[in-house]
């Protein structure tokens, strides 16, 4: 039994907090190699399963779209007759009730996919660097990671592992980045798996009221971390694979420093340090008189735990989480990431937009900094898209600059970026390009200077 005075637990107490959560590290945070040698994690073989046997019945794109017709066909409903059991029910209130700008968005996010998967209208929308690449590629994984992810999250979110770590992370989050400690694992999650993850478990916190407004927004866009993976992909696409250890270290380094500055600057600082809904935790940080750190830990990672055993509500609350995603979510990655990738395939606005950076190349004394200025922007339209273009460039040094800065920039509208507009996250795209010129002024410096003692 419990002791009110040492905060001791009995054993059952314990595992109904450290089962579930050993679970979710097992699934979710924890890398090793597949068939073909590549590192990677449960949550990603199972999403990749479910994808394969999904596509073996029916094309997923179709099941995609059908999504996006539900989702539409909910927000017209809502927006023109409010009908009352819509309103009393949380989640069709919640998908239905968007704004005349999300309700566009829905819209031309459906025709967007409808035109790709049909191949009608004009090739700059279906072709396979705009919506090809987003329907079938990208909300084809997104798809089944969001299936899974809505029932494994909730072993990482529900049973008290944030509640443990929590009360020891606070000691390096709380002086260096003002967030509380549990936005660790946010960053270990996206970094281990992937950075959509990452925002997923975000939001999920901020609506339940552990996040404020400038902490989720702050941990979405600087604590999304891009996943060792896809920084395999990167190094590969400017041919630099022999470089891996350099690189990271050098994204590490980078990604410290940004995550240091830009919350204490606006848009960020000056977002409100109120939650979404009062949960009544606000002072667990605080360890009680008569706790110690480690207790005050276990105390509150039991009493969450205890809360959530419940599986019919753990079933339904993943349900709902799966539904919320599929319905809220991809129909915003479908327009805003077309959108991107066309601008950045048909115009010359995002080479532009580099212009401005050519004499800080210079500065710098990158090489080829006419070339390197043109990968500087791009990456908040796709991410992959700098190292592409990096691909020719001659100087070996200024290929990794590239490729280092693209995966640093954390912020792209093809993925991560239409994911946060997507959810409840209280950051809109202005703020997101702001912040997404920020951390390229702020991590391109540091990442330069590695650059030049590693060649």
């Amino acid at each position: 039994m419990e002791d009110s005075d040492t905060g001791k637990f009995s054993i059952g107490k314990i595992l109904k907090f450290v089962i579930p959560s050993i679970i979710g590290i097992l699934l979710l945070m924890t890398p090793f190699k597949d068939g073909s040698g590549s590192t990677t994690v449960a949550v990603s073989v199972m999403a990749k399963f479910i994808n394969q046997a999904i596509n073996a019945v029916v094309p997923i794109h179709y099941v995609i779209i059908v999504m996006i017709v539900v989702s539409c066909t909910i927000s017209l409903v809502y927006r023109l007759f409010e009908p009352e059991f819509m309103r009393k029910n949380s989640l069709l209130k919640e998908i239905g009730d968007v704004s005349t700008f999300w309700l566009v968005i829905r819209m031309l996010g459906l025709l967007f996919a409808v035109m790709t998967a049909l191949q009608i209208g004009p090739e700059i929308v279906w072709a396979d660097s705009a919506g090809g690449l987003i329907l079938y590629d990208l909300i084809g994984g997104l798809f089944s990671i969001f299936l899974v992810a809505g029932f494994v999250l909730p072993f990482l979110t529900e049973f008290g592992l944030l509640e443990y770590i929590g009360v020891f992370l606070t000691k390096v989050m709380r002086p260096l980045f003002n967030l509380p400690g549990r936005s660790a694992v946010d960053c270990v999650a996206s970094w281990i798996g992937d950075g959509t993850i990452g925002v997923t478990l975000t939001n999920l916190q901020y609506i339940e009221g552990y996040y404020t407004a400038r902490e989720a927004a702050t941990i979405a866009t600087n604590f999304s971390a891009v996943s060792i993976t896809f920084c395999l992909v990167v190094l590969g696409n400017v041919d630099l694979l022999d470089y891996f250890g350099a690189f990271y270290l050098t994204i590490a380094v980078a990604g410290i420093i940004a995550a240091l500055i830009i919350p204490r600057i606006p848009p960020l600082s000056k977002k409100s340090n109120v939650c979404a809904i009062d949960n009544n935790e606000e002072n667990v940080e605080v360890i009680p008189k008569g706790y110690t750190r480690r207790q005050w830990a276990l105390t509150l990672a039991t009493e969450k735990a205890e809360k959530n055993m419940d599986i019919k509500n753990f079933m339904q609350s993943g349900v709902e989480m799966v539904l919320g995603l599929w319905l809220g979510v991809i129909p915003v990655i479908m327009c805003v990431g077309t959108l991107a990738l066309m601008l950045s395939e048909h115009t010359p606005i995002f080479t532009y937009l580099g212009m401005p950076f050519v004499p800080l190349l210079e500065l710098l004394q990158v090489p080829d900094a006419i070339a390197a200025s043109q990968t500087m922007v791009v990456g908040f339209a796709d991410m992959v898209v700098p190292s592409i273009l990096a691909a020719e460039i001659p100087s070996t040094m200024t290929r990794f600059i590239v490729a280092a800065l693209s995966v640093s920039q954390l912020i792209y509208l093809s993925e991560t970026g239409a994911v946060i507009l997507g959810s409840k996250l209280p950051v809109n795209i202005v703020e997101l390009f702001i912040i997404f010129i920020e951390r390229t002024i702020i991590v391109l410096p540091v990442i330069t200077i590695m650059a030049h003692l590693f060649f």
